[in-house]
C-alpha cells in the first residue's frame, strides 16, 4: 500500500447521514496541541454535536469534544474552538454553501492520513422527519433485493 492511501479512522460521525442530506465533503486538516494528539490517537474524540463557521475568514469547528490526556501536564479546555486547516479557494467555496439557505457543515469522520490528523468535512441540509423515514425505507428496500440476489436455488 503507497503511503498516501494510509489512513486510519478514528472518530466516525454515523447520525450524520440519518440526520443530514450531504451534498458535498472537504477534507481539511485541524490545528490541534499536542497532549490533544494523543487523546485523538486514543480515539478519546466524540463529534456527533459539532458543526463548523465561517467567522473572520476562517473554519472553526465548534463542540468538538476531545478528552484530556492523562500524562500531559497542562490540557487545553476539552471543548475549546478549533481551527480547520483549508486553503482560501476551499474557504470560499464553504462559505458560499453555508450560506444557502438550511446548509450547514458538519464534520462526517476524523482520521489520520500520513499522522496528520484530518477531518472530513460535509456541507449538508438538514432533513425533515418524513425524510428520514423514506431513508429508512429505502435502506430496508435495499436489503431485501441484495438478500433476494444473494440466495442461490
Amino acid at each position: 500500500m503507497s503511503k498516501s492511501k494510509e489512513i486510519k479512522i478514528v472518530a466516525r460521525n454515523r447520525k450524520a447521514r440519518y440526520e443530514y442530506e450531504i451534498k458535498d465533503t472537504f477534507e481539511a486538516g485541524i490545528a490541534l496541541k499536542g497532549s490533544e494528539v494523543k487523546s485523538v490517537r486514543e480515539g478519546k474524540i466524540i463529534i456527533s454535536d459539532s458543526y463548523a463557521l465561517i467567522e473572520s475568514g476562517e473554519v472553526i469547528l465548534r463542540n468538538l469534544h476531545i478528552s484530556p490526556y492523562k500524562q500531559a501536564l497542562e490540557n487545553p479546555d476539552p471543548d475549546r474552538p478549533r481551527r480547520l486547516l483549508l486553503n482560501k479557494r476551499e474557504i470560499r467555496k464553504l462559505k458560499v454553501l453555508s450560506e444557502q439557505k438550511g446548509m450547514t457543515l458538519i464534520p462526517l469522520s476524523v482520521y489520520f492520513r500520513n499522522n496528520l490528523v484530518k477531518i472530513e468535512l460535509a456541507s449538508a441540509i438538514g432533513r425533515r422527519k418524513y425524510d428520514k423515514r423514506q431513508a429508512i425505507a429505502k435502506r430496508e428496500a435495499d436489503r431485501k433485493i441484495k438478500r433476494a440476489k444473494s440466495v442461490d436455488y
